[in-house]
């Protein structure tokens, strides 16, 4: 949206947001390698950097700021096999992160997203691909959670 010709103005807009504009900086990749920073050797973050150097010869992505679903991600991979998507992204920079592989069932990959609302989980999704990178075309299953 920052990009957009209104994207300045977005900050001062009265506009009630579902996906309000501060979560942006929740959502830029750039994050990952700040939280490793602050927090080194946490044991539900993966090792990040803003320098390829730091995986030199070990399996990483590379994942660019901005990127949304899969899109412009690299995975580098044991031997130096790189697996790549395309998209749109990446001119803003990247962040390396150490290679985790998805859980495979059958010849599909698997990840979750979640969804919380204040202190409530609301919803879930899995989304499975035929290869470790998922993205916005990959087979995606939403759910939802009723509270009795």
């Amino acid at each position: 949206m920052l990009r957009e010709r209104f994207g300045q103005s977005l900050i001062a807009s009265p506009t009630r947001w579902v996906e309000p504009p501060w979560k942006m900086v929740l959502s830029n990749k750039a994050i990952l390698a700040v939280l490793w920073e602050l927090f080194p050797d946490h044991p539900n973050l993966l090792p990040a950097s803003f320098s390829p150097d730091a995986f030199e010869g070990r399996p990483h992505a590379k994942k660019p700021f901005y990127s949304r679903e899969g899109a412009n991600v690299s995975l580098v991979l044991d031997g130096g096999a790189t697996l790549t998507t395309d998209g749109r992204y990446g001119e803003e920079g990247f962040v390396y992160q150490a290679f985790a592989p998805l859980p495979q069932f059958g010849d599909r990959y698997a990840t979750l997203g979640s969804w919380v609302v204040g202190d409530d989980a609301v919803g879930l999704c899995i989304r499975e691909e035929l290869q470790p990178i998922t993205k916005n075309t990959s087979y995606f299953l939403p759910h939802y959670f009723i509270r009795n």
